[in-house]
C-alpha cells in the first residue's frame, strides 16, 4: 500500500488540503449568510449558484487546462479559490456572495480534473481501483473534517474566512514541490441529454433527481439546523452527519446493486429516503442528538444513489462510451443540484425549515414513481452484462474518473502533445523509448515520471518534472 500510495502522497496532499478549505466554507456560508441576514431565498440562490459553477466548470475547464497547462491551471484555480473566500467578508452582499459561489464551484471542478488527471495517469490497471477509492475517501473525510473544524469559531468574524483561504492555498504546496506531477489527457465533457436519455433512462432521470436531493442536502442542512434552534457547531456536526452517512453506505449499496435490479436498489433507497425525510419533516425533531442520528440514517439512504443511476447507466453503454456517459450523468446531476437548493429555499421561506425536507419527500417519491414505469417497460440487464460496482467510478464528487485508462484515440480525449500550452519545441511526448543506452538508462531514473510524457527543456513540462 505505501509503495502504491508514496509516488501520489503530495497531490492527495494537495487534495485534502483544498476540500478541507471546501468543506468548511460550504457550512460557514449558509449560516454567515443567514446571520448577515440574508434571506432563505437569497441563501438558495448562492447555494445553487455554487452548482452552477461547477456544471460550467465541467464544461469549460478542459479547455483552461489545454490553453495553460496542468500546472499553472492548477495554481490558477488554488489561487482564485483562495480568493474567493477571502472575498466574503469584504464584500456581505447577496448578489456579490452568489457570483462569488460560482467562481468557486468552477474552480473546484477544474481542480478535480487536473487532479484526477493526474491520478488517472499515474494509476496502472493493477491499482488504479485502490488508487481512486483511496481519492474519494480523501474526498468525503476532508469535506467532514472541514465541515466540523468551524467548531469554536466566530461566523461573524474574519477567521473562518482567513481559514478556508489559508487551507485551500496550502494546496499547492505539496504539488509545487513534487516531482509526480506530469501533462495527462483530459476528457472533454460531452453533454448530449436525448441520447443519455434513450441509452438509459432510468440512469438520466435518476441522476437529476438525485442530483435536487443530495444538492439541497449538501448546501442547505447547515441553515436547517441553523433555523430549528442549533448552535453553529452543532449546525456543522448535523450537515456533516449526512455526509458520514454518505460514507457508510456507498460501497455496501453499490455491491448490492451488483446482485439484484440496479433500478430495484434505487427504489428501496429513494423509498426508505422519502420515508425518513417525512419523519423528520413531520416530527421535526429538535433534540441533537436524535436529529444527528436521524441526518445520518437520511445520508445511508440517499447518498449512494448517484452512484448506483451511473452505474446502471454503465450497463446499457458500450465501453467506448463510458466517460461520455459518465460525463453526462454528472451534469445532469449538476443541473438537478441547481434546481434544489432554490426550490427548498423558496419552501423554507414559506412553511419553514420543514419544508426542506418535504421536498426531499416529493422528489423521492418522484423518482420512485419513474423507475416503476421504467421497470415495467424494460427487462433488467442480463447480469452477466452488468458492469461490476466501483466506488470510485461512480462518485459524486470529483469529475470523470475511469476505471481505465484515458483511450487518447478518443474523440473526447486530448492528448497532452496536442494542448496549445504545450506546442513549443522543448516538449517531447514521444510514445516510444529508444532503444540505447543512454534512453534505458534515463528510463531507470525517471521512476516519478508519467511514461512517454517526459519534458526535454524548460517551460512548464520541466517545471512539471521538477516543480
Amino acid at each position: 500500500m505505501i509503495q502504491t500510495l508514496a509516488p501520489i502522497s503530495a497531490l492527495l496532499l494537495s487534495v485534502a488540503f483544498f476540500v478541507l478549505g471546501h468543506g468548511l466554507q460550504s457550512t460557514l456560508l449558509p449560516l454567515a449568510a443567514s446571520q448577515a441576514a440574508f434571506t432563505d431565498l437569497e441563501i438558495g440562490a448562492m447555494s445553487s449558484a455554487y452548482f452552477v459553477g461547477l456544471v460550467l466548470g465541467c464544461l469549460g475547464a478542459p479547455h483552461l487546462i489545454m490553453r495553460a497547462g496542468h500546472i499553472r491551471a492548477f495554481a490558477a484555480m488554488v489561487s482564485l479559490m483562495s480568493a474567493a473566500a477571502i472575498l466574503h467578508p469584504i464584500a456581505v452582499e447577496p448578489a456579490i456572495w452568489t457570483l462569488i459561489r460560482i467562481v468557486s464551484g468552477f474552480c473546484l471542478a477544474a481542480f478535480y480534473m487536473i487532479v484526477e488527471s493526474w491520478l488517472n495517469e499515474r494509476a496502472t490497471n493493477a491499482n488504479r481501483g485502490t488508487i481512486m477509492s483511496i481519492y474519494i475517501v480523501i474526498l468525503f473525510g476532508a469535506t467532514m473534517v472541514g465541515q466540523v473544524s468551524i467548531s469554536g469559531m466566530d461566523i461573524n468574524s474574519f477567521v473562518p474566512f482567513v481559514v478556508a483561504s489559508v487551507t485551500a492555498s496550502l494546496a499547492v504546496l505539496p504539488v509545487a514541490l513534487t516531482t509526480t506531477t506530469q501533462p495527462a489527457p483530459i476528457a472533454l465533457v460531452q453533454f448530449r441529454p436525448i441520447k443519455l436519455y434513450k441509452t438509459s433512462p432510468a440512469a438520466f432521470v435518476g441522476s437529476l433527481l438525485v442530483g435536487v436531493t443530495n444538492g439541497t442536502l449538501w448546501t442547505l442542512t447547515p441553515l436547517y439546523g441553523s433555523q430549528i434552534g442549533f448552535s453553529t457547531d452543532q449546525a456543522a456536526l448535523y450537515a456533516a452527519a449526512i455526509i458520514a452517512g454518505g460514507m457508510l453506505s456507498q460501497w455496501p449499496a453499490g455491491k448490492i446493486s451488483d446482485l439484484f435490479d440496479r433500478r430495484i436498489v434505487l427504489i428501496g433507497l429513494a423509498v426508505l429516503t422519502a420515508g425518513t425525510a417525512l419523519g423528520i419533516s413531520v416530527a421535526g425533531p429538535t433534540d441533537f442528538y436524535m436529529a444527528a442520528a436521524l441526518a445520518v440514517v437520511v445520508g445511508v439512504f440517499s447518498q449512494p444513489c448517484y452512484a448506483i443511476a451511473v452505474a446502471h447507466g454503465f450497463d446499457y453503454a458500450e465501453p467506448e462510451d463510458f466517460v461520455e456517459t459518465s460525463s453526462g450523468l454528472l451534469l445532469a446531476f449538476g443541473v438537478g443540484s441547481i434546481i434544489g437548493p432554490m426550490v427548498a429555499s423558496i419552501l423554507m421561506s414559506q412553511g419553514g425549515p420543514s419544508g426542506l425536507f418535504a421536498m426531499i419527500v416529493v422528489v423521492e417519491l418522484a423518482l420512485v414513481a419513474f423507475l416503476l414505469t421504467r421497470v415495467l417497460t424494460r427487462a433488467a440487464v442480463d447480469p452477466e452484462d452488468k458492469t461490476d460496482f466501483e466506488y470510485a467510478t461512480t462518485a459524486q464528487v470529483g469529475s470523470v474518473i475511469t476505471s481505465e485508462p484515458l483511450d487518447v484515440d478518443a474523440d473526447n480525449v486530448i492528448p497532452p502533445e496536442e494542448f496549445p500550452a504545450y506546442e513549443d519545441d522543448i516538449y517531447n511526448f514521444e510514445t516510444e523509448t529508444p532503444a540505447d543506452d543512454d534512453a534505458s538508462g534515463a528510463d531507470d531514473r525517471t521512476g516519478a515520471q508519467v511514461d512517454g510524457l517526459e519534458p526535454t527543456g524548460g517551460g512548464e513540462a520541466a517545471g512539471s518534472a521538477k516543480s
